[in-house]
């Protein structure tokens, strides 16, 4: 068991199923020493979106649901990691995450949901899960989920 998954395993965190693509592009790429992993939305360890977790900040959606629905899209994230490497001990650092949130015109929080996401990167992976973050507004998302989350990792 590598580092990463027993910290995850510390926390009660099991990896699911990653979920597959359902349109024109691939869950992943590595290319060299990257992996850049494609969004992934707030799905449950079920591989279903909670109705908590539908709709928009500013709305139906609160902020404190938000970041819980970055975190579980970060759990995604390295879910699709563990599919690509079949070993997360191969990850040297999360180099970038980029958020999606389904807001309100008038929304202002959302570097406080997406740190769900950072801050679990953080946790699992330490000082090598501190990265280069952007964080937009927007106006849809698929399966009206409130968060949807990408990564790109340096790995071995």
């Amino acid at each position: 068991m590598s580092n990463i998954e027993a910290v995850l395993a510390e926390l009660g965190v099991t990896l699911p199923t990653p979920a597959a693509p359902v349109a024109n592009y691939l869950p992943y790429v590595r290319t060299g020493n990257l992996l850049v992993i494609s969004g992934q939305l707030c799905l449950g360890p079920d591989g279903k979106l909670a109705d908590a977790h539908k709709g928009k900040l500013g709305a139906e959606v609160s902020p404190e649901t938000g970041k819980e629905a970055a975190r579980l899209c970060a759990i995604n994230v390295l879910a699709q990691a563990r599919a690509a490497l079949g070993d997360l001990s191969q990850i040297k650092r999360c180099v970038r995450l980029g958020g999606f949130i389904n807001v309100t015109p008038d929304f202002a929080g959302l570097a406080g949901v997406m740190n769900g996401a950072s801050d679990f990167m953080v946790q699992v992976l330490g000082e090598t899960g501190r990265h280069a973050r952007s964080t937009v507004g927007v106006a849809e998302l698929p399966l009206d989920a409130c968060v949807e989350v990408e990564a790109m990792f340096e790995v071995a």
